[in-house]
């Protein structure tokens, strides 16, 4: 199998946002929250820091993302860079399973797309109330069944989703409220899956004797056949804002 890491820098090398969610639906979760100048944000598991920085940015906000991997934070800086708000906006090297951020510090925290930090979104959503002030924001992006799957769908692509109820009653079990949510739709899924099959059959045509081109080859076959025959249908992804 090949890294994870590795296979995403491929799959993704062009992406600025590491899940389905569009550029106007960053935009919209932003707006919902009514951020602001001087409200502090933590990201955990930043990916490339796309959130952080354009909503310092778009609404003066300061941040601190976190994520494990090298290529990750460096993406995030260059990206800091360019939009001019390296000042405002930090990413650190470290496990966000364990980051340490003083209780009540942060008037926004997030985890998108990333709740394996905490194992499952149970776990994940402690880890995120500790640094949030009782009048901020969680914003949490998981994935959900749209309609039961088939087994071969959850043998496929794991069997921690559950439906959107099901969700809800996570958040009410962690004593989270979810006050709005924003979901990806075909199109943006789209978009995110089947880039990647661009940017892999490029990365192949390029480096077509690297000792990992077959691997790599059937990492993205196998994704590709799952996301056509399971994913599109049965599995949906969205923001999920939250009060604590």
């Amino acid at each position: 199998m090949v890294d994870v890491h590795r296979y995403h820098a491929i799959s993704e090398v062009n992406h600025r946002i590491l899940n389905p969610l569009a550029d106007d639906h960053l935009v919209l979760i932003g707006d919902i929250c009514a951020l602001h100048a001087g409200q502090r944000h933590l990201d955990l598991a930043s990916g490339k820091g796309e959130m952080l920085c354009q909503y310092a940015r778009r609404y003066g906000t300061t941040g601190i993302g976190v994520d494990s991997y090298d290529g990750c934070i460096d993406s995030a800086n260059a990206r800091a860079r360019e939009l001019g708000v390296d000042q405002a906006v930090q990413f650190v090297h470290e496990d966000a399973s364990t980051y340490e951020a003083p209780p009540g510090s942060f008037d926004v925290v997030s985890c998108i797309g990333a709740t394996w930090i905490g194992g499952g979104l149970p776990g994940t959503l402690r880890l995120m109330r500790a640094p949030v002030r009782s009048d901020g924001w969680l914003l949490v992006g998981e994935c959900f069944w749209i309609d039961e799957p088939p087994p071969a769908a959850k043998q496929g692509l794991g069997d921690e989703c559950v439906d959107l109820a099901g969700t809800l009653a996570r958040f009410d079990d962690a004593g989270i409220d979810l006050v709005e949510m924003v979901l990806a739709n075909h199109d943006s899924w789209d978009r995110y899956r089947a880039s990647q099959w661009l940017n892999v059959s490029n990365w192949l045509a390029a480096h077509p004797d690297d000792p990992e081109a077959d691997d790599i080859r059937a990492q993205r076959d196998r994704s590709r056949r799952n996301y056509l025959t399971y994913e599109r249908r049965y599995l949906g992804w969205g923001v999920f804002v939250l009060r604590p």
